[in-house]
């Protein structure tokens, strides 16, 4: 049975790794911005688009109790703002629908194929949680919340095996059973040669050095580069403190925020959120996150038996 712990558990792990892991992003640039604009006047560590992001689709799902698109990308542009940390190609395209424009017209101009970030795949945790059953409904939700921004197919697919590894972790499921599910579900060869990459590491070695993981997975800004890396430390450190799994991914480098966005949002779904009360409290609006977390929870309550109020 799923319980409301796994909800908030997965909702405020992914604030917290996004929160936790943006000081430790990019060059040094980056990480000067960062310090001066990285806590809240009431000392609160805040969150980047990564985040803003996922409790906008949160947001709009409630609101229509299914996603629509336009609802959605005005959302994502009415929450935009610079400091924090959207993509070039993002920001362009937020400021756009700001101004009127259609997010059609806005997704493919700098990328033919759509962009091949993981900006998708960031938020995909929220899908899961509006969708948990690992269905057609599911990756249909998946392709029309990231196609707005991310409309390239390993960026779309990213999303998806992200979302996938969700939905199987708020029911227990086995590191091997999770995997069965992936090589099922997966259909590019880049993201099968990259789970295979994974299975190996988490299943016939001991914990790999983190240049390892580096080359084999990908520590970078791509979906194909970070989504099954967050996938690695979200399950290799699924027994282990959630600290432990946000200071080995600082180390690896690279995409920090989102890629320990992600790994802790499969941390919390596996182990819910009584290991990250002390983290979470540290983030600005982490209440307003539980609440929303509590009401995707209840809005799937009634029908699915699979979910327990505890």
């Amino acid at each position: 049975m799923i319980k409301i712990s796994k909800y908030r558990g997965c909702f405020k792990g992914l604030a917290v790794g996004d929160s936790f892991g943006a000081p430790y992003e990019g060059g040094l640039l980056e990480r000067q911005l960062w310090k001066f604009i990285g806590k809240t006047k009431q000392g609160k560590r805040r969150y980047t688009d990564d985040t803003q992001m996922s409790i906008d689709i949160a947001a709009s799902f409630l609101e229509y109790e299914s996603y629509n698109q336009e609802h959605l990308a005005k959302r994502f542009a009415q929450s935009y703002q610079w400091t924090r940390g959207y993509g070039a190609s993002a920001a362009k395209l937020l400021k756009g629908v700001r101004s009127g424009k259609r997010w059609q017209d806005l997704n493919r101009i700098k990328f033919k194929q759509g962009s091949v970030d993981n900006g998708a795949a960031m938020r995909a945790p929220i899908i899961a949680l509006s969708h948990p059953r690992n269905d057609t409904t599911l990756k249909k939700a998946v392709q029309l919340v990231s196609e707005i921004t991310h409309a390239h197919p390993t960026a779309i697919e990213g999303a998806y095996i992200i979302a996938v590894v969700i939905c199987e972790a708020l029911r227990d499921r086995s590191n091997k059973e999770i995997f069965n599910v992936l090589e099922s579900c997966c259909q590019s060869d880049i993201y099968r040669t990259k789970l295979a990459k994974c299975k190996t590491l988490l299943f016939f070695h001991q914990v790999p050095h983190i240049q390892c993981i580096k080359k084999d997975l990908g520590n970078g800004v791509t979906a194909v580069e970070s989504c099954v890396t967050a996938i690695y430390f979200g399950l290799q450190y699924r027994n282990s403190s959630l600290t432990s799994l946000l200071a080995n991914i600082f180390t690896l480098g690279g995409d920090t925020d989102t890629i320990a966005a992600m790994a802790a949002s499969i941390w919390g779904s596996l182990n819910g959120e009584g290991g990250m009360t002390n983290l979470a409290q540290q983030v600005e609006n982490i209440e307003y996150i539980d609440e929303l977390s509590e009401k995707l929870y209840y809005s799937h309550y009634q029908y699915d038996h699979m979910l327990q109020p505890a």
